[in-house]
């Protein structure tokens, strides 16, 4: 076993990652579990290290996972440092360290017809992992998130994205800076209203299209709100006064993939 104590420098370091403020010095970040491992490693991402239960050896699933050029370290330890380096109550017997990495906005302003999911102050690590997921399952082009939003490198997050996260790209940003720029290029930016005079069955999405979701109370910020081009509503026959925010940018992204389906 490479490593047993959890009081080792190294350890110290990964549990740190469990904290937004070590992310953000060390540029890394922590996934836990075989599936996200799994993910990682089909998507080719930048791994420093694989860490495994050394009782239980290395999962069956991960094996011949690693590319040929990936030159990923694998590190045996305790049941004792699993425990440390998570934060679920019921730990699974491997985590990985994955070098964060920039994403261009050009990446996303450029496809044409771009389907875009923006977030502007969507504050819970469950909405924000699972509008990742939608829109990776819509065949959107990205998501973008402003400030204010759930960090999408909390384990939380990162759990709730299923593995997406590694399947589209996620630029992070100043949607003041961000929007314009993407208007200059051409882009619609959407936004739901309960008063919006368009249904989301009847508004085109065939075009490029941003889909701006706010906050979880307060909805998309003043600044947000004067930059955005048209307002659209999703009908309802219930009771229910509004839908929760993954599950109303879910509703309009796999309308607009129908639609993009025709």
């Amino acid at each position: 076993m490479d490593i047993v104590s959890p009081q080792n420098s190294r350890v110290k370091e990964w549990a740190q990652l469990l904290e937004k403020k070590h992310r953000a010095r060390q540029h890394k970040y922590i996934i836990e579990g075989i599936h996200l491992v799994q993910e990682a490693l089909r998507a080719q991402a930048d791994l420093e290290c694989i860490v495994y239960d050394g009782e239980q050896g290395v999962p069956t699933e991960l094996s011949g996972l690693e590319a040929p050029l990936q030159r990923i370290e694998w590190i045996s330890v305790s049941p004792a440092v699993i425990a440390k380096c998570t934060d679920t109550m019921t730990p699974q017997p491997v985590f990985a360290i994955v070098r964060k990495g920039r994403e261009p906005l050009e990446s996303l302003i450029s496809g044409a017809r771009g389907l875009v999911v923006v977030l502007d102050g969507v504050q819970d690590p469950g909405n924000v992992g699972t509008i990742i997921r939608s829109a990776d399952a819509a065949g959107a082009a990205g998501v973008v998130l402003g400030a204010g939003c759930a960090d999408v490198y909390n384990p939380k997050t990162i759990r709730s994205t299923m593995g997406s996260l590694f399947h589209l790209p996620i630029v992070e940003g100043q949607l003041e800076t961000l929007l314009p720029e993407a208007k200059a290029a051409g882009v619609k930016l959407v936004s739901t209203s309960l008063q919006a005079e368009y249904s989301c069955y009847t508004y085109d999405f065939t075009q490029s299209v941003w889909l701006v979701i706010g906050n979880e109370g307060k909805g998309i910020s003043e600044s947000t709100a004067r930059l955005v081009d048209d307002a659209i509503t999703i009908p309802m026959q219930g009771q229910a006064e509004s839908l929760n925010a993954a599950m109303a940018a879910t509703i309009l992204l796999f309308e607009a993939m129908r639609q993009r389906m025709v």
